[in-house]
């Protein structure tokens, strides 16, 4: 029992410990789920994220432009605050992006332009979002045949930025 809970207090600090808080200018937005921020740190160079718990259509599947576009109209040359956790296969940090106390990634799905990101069972972080917006038909829930990007890159492959 002992054992279990120093494993889990370790465990707990080292995900503290890789946690990353920042602040910033989003410079770039590639797509629904991926923003460039420069630090306030001027002499940092730019960084790429990806926002956690979301997945954005491709942008070049159905929805994808408006899920940029509507990040863009959002977080675009916008200070905002970063905490990040990890490094994706594709090189990018995963963030949870915050513009003052709003929870961007929650935004996006709540207005329907993201799905809430599923790992194995889970329905993700955001799934009572996602529910209310496929409720409402809330941007890419108005259409009942819309893909999920994860299916999309498995079918096509993914798009190239």
């Amino acid at each position: 029992m002992k054992l279990a809970l120093i494993l889990a207090v370790l465990a707990a600090l080292a995900g503290a410990a890789s946690a990353r808080s920042m602040h910033g200018t989003v410079t770039h937005v590639t797509d629904g789920d991926t923003v460039w921020l420069q630090p306030d740190d001027l002499s940092a160079p730019a960084v790429k994220l990806r926002l956690q718990g979301i997945d954005a259509p491709e942008i070049c599947q159905p929805w994808g432009p408006q899920a940029r576009a509507a990040l863009e109209a959002r977080v675009l040359r916008r200070h905002v605050q970063v905490d990040t956790r990890a490094t994706d296969d594709y090189g990018r940090r995963v963030a949870k992006l915050h513009l003052a106390t709003e929870d961007v990634g929650a935004w996006m799905v709540a207005q329907g332009h993201a799905w809430s990101y599923r790992y194995r069972r889970s329905a993700g972080p955001y799934a009572a979002e996602e529910q209310q917006a496929r409720a409402a038909r809330r941007g890419l829930f108005a259409d009942a045949r819309a893909v999920e990007p994860r299916l999309f890159r498995r079918q096509h492959g993914a798009c190239m930025h």
